[in-house]
């Protein structure tokens, strides 16, 4: 076991502050440490029992966080997922979204300096999420859930403090999002009619997975009259299909999170999620006459030459290249709403599974380290 006193001192990685809630929470704001929030004092000893769950050299870094590409060490991390309110026990989930954050498809330095309102979305899969009580149903956005909470502020807090998206140095998000303070939520597997979203990726159902996307806020979908799956997808494909959104410009991923109401009557109605998709990528489109004079001339003739040089102004243009580009998943309770999520666009959504012999959390350190 790695001596942590030791460590920080190697590391000159501890700092000496009275023992006072305010004047620590004053002192990361004055810092820049924060999120605005007040934060959990990262004392030695929390921050130890957040290691216990860890079973690699806390000093070696398990990926680098931009736009500073910091070194982000199970130390550093274990820090902000104190400061963000999360139990030991959720230490692991949270090493291996920021690994998955960090893959190079996700192009996660794009996402935190751009001006577009992005957050890093984060979906679990698998076991974990009931284990750990992750929320899939009624509000599963919104807050009122521990462990949805504090591990998507944890993301955020180590985005802000190892990787330095601080506003206006290295986000420069235009207005920014509330998504930006924690952005987590489990699939609605249970309440799913399809294939949950990490089998359709390939894994086994009993696998545990994180899947991160770089998402705007969810855009409602309300559609309480629908009876039949056309029209609940008519209805999702006309939110989809605006003319501001980042999705029609590039090779982009956009999420639509169905709510269990509008899966089941779009099930019912035959539709298999590989039908769900042809269909929204077939009907969620704008012509090209709804877009500004300016936005056809430079970018559409210019910037996409190749598809729109010579295209007429009716001639429609998709949400997204591909069907297949759409992503799928069931999250939400009771009530005939789903939700459209766009995406930054030139991002890659990455999924990742937690490497345990079952494939679930252990639920103490003496089951962690034997798995």
């Amino acid at each position: 076991m790695t001596d942590l006193a030791e460590l920080l001192r190697a590391e000159d990685a501890s700092l000496e502050a009275d023992n006072d809630f305010d004047r620590i929470n004053e002192l990361c704001l004055a810092r820049g440490w924060s999120d605005g929030l007040p934060i959990v004092p990262p004392t030695a000893q929390r921050v130890e029992k957040m290691l216990a769950y860890c079973d690699r050299p806390w000093d070696r870094p398990i990926a680098r966080i931009a736009p500073r590409y910091g070194e982000a060490t199970p130390l550093r991390l274990a820090a902000n997922a104190v400061m963000a309110g999360c139990r030991p026990v959720y230490f692991p989930l949270f090493m291996l979204a920021i690994e998955a954050m960090c893959e190079e498809p996700f192009n996660l330095y794009g996402i935190q300096a751009t001006t577009h309102p992005v957050a890093v979305l984060t979906i679990v899969n698998g076991p974990i999420a009931s284990e750990l009580g992750i929320n899939a149903g009624h509000n599963a956005f919104g807050p009122g859930t521990h462990s949805n909470a504090t591990i998507g502020r944890a993301i955020r807090l180590a985005q802000l403090n190892i990787g330095g998206a601080i506003p206006t140095l290295g986000d420069m998000a235009t207005q920014g999002s509330p998504a930006k303070y924690g952005y987590f939520a489990a699939e609605n597997e249970a309440a799913s009619p399809w294939s949950p979203l990490h089998v359709e990726r390939g894994y086994p159902a009993q696998a545990s997975t994180v899947t991160l996307i770089g998402a705007e806020g969810p855009h409602n979908v309300n559609d309480h009259e629908s009876l039949s799956a056309e029209g609940v997808l008519i209805t999702i494909a006309g939110t989809m299909a605006t003319t501001g959104c980042n999705d029609l410009y590039y090779d982009s991923q956009p999420l639509i999170a169905f709510g269990p109401e509008h899966a089941k009557t779009v099930a019912d109605g035959g539709f298999s999620k590989a039908d769900v998709k042809k269909f929204l990528y077939e009907h969620a489109r704008q012509p090209l006459g709804k877009f500004s004079k300016d936005n056809i001339e430079r970018r559409f003739r210019m910037k996409l030459k190749d598809a729109y040089a010579s295209a007429g102004l009716d001639t429609l243009v998709p949400i997204a290249p591909s069907a297949d580009s759409l992503i799928i998943a069931v999250i939400g309770g009771a009530g005939k709403h789903s939700a459209v999520i766009p995406t930054f666009g030139s991002t890659k959504s990455v999924t990742r599974a937690l490497k345990l012999k079952d494939g679930r959390l252990a639920s103490s350190v003496e089951e962690f380290r034997a798995g």
